[in-house]
């Protein structure tokens, strides 16, 4: 497993996306572009909110959310890491999933446009 691994993330508390979806957002850029690979470590809920100034909850939601996603698995004593691989890739499910994403791009979607429409199909 990798030790710690820094990340750059930037809270917009001004703007109108919630703080920890804003960390969700990044860390999920951070995986997918590999500057997050698998093992890393993310930093303790309590060190990244008080680098960040958020409440401790905020960041735990945030985590929450990660994990639920199948971004990062929490594994005790050893912390929050970055999970290998993605859960659906390759599967029926991986292959709607990128066709959703390929129509929502042609159409001019945002991701939440996208989830919105998840929803309401699910």
């Amino acid at each position: 497993m990798l030790s710690d691994i820094a990340i750059d993330i930037a809270i917009d508390h001004a703007g109108p996306v919630a703080p920890y979806e804003q960390i969700r957002d990044q860390v999920v850029a951070a995986i997918t572009a590999g500057r997050l690979p698998t093992g890393a470590r993310l930093p303790t809920v309590r060190r990244l909110a008080a680098d960040l100034g958020l409440a401790v909850n905020t960041v735990a939601k945030a985590y929450r959310a990660l994990e639920t996603e199948g971004h990062v698995v929490t594994q005790g004593r050893n912390g929050t890491v970055v999970q290998a691989g993605h859960a659906h890739q390759g599967d029926p499910v991986g292959a709607a999933a990128a066709a959703l994403v390929a129509a929502a791009r042609t159409a001019g979607l945002d991701l939440p446009e996208a989830i919105g429409i998840l929803r309401r199909t699910w």
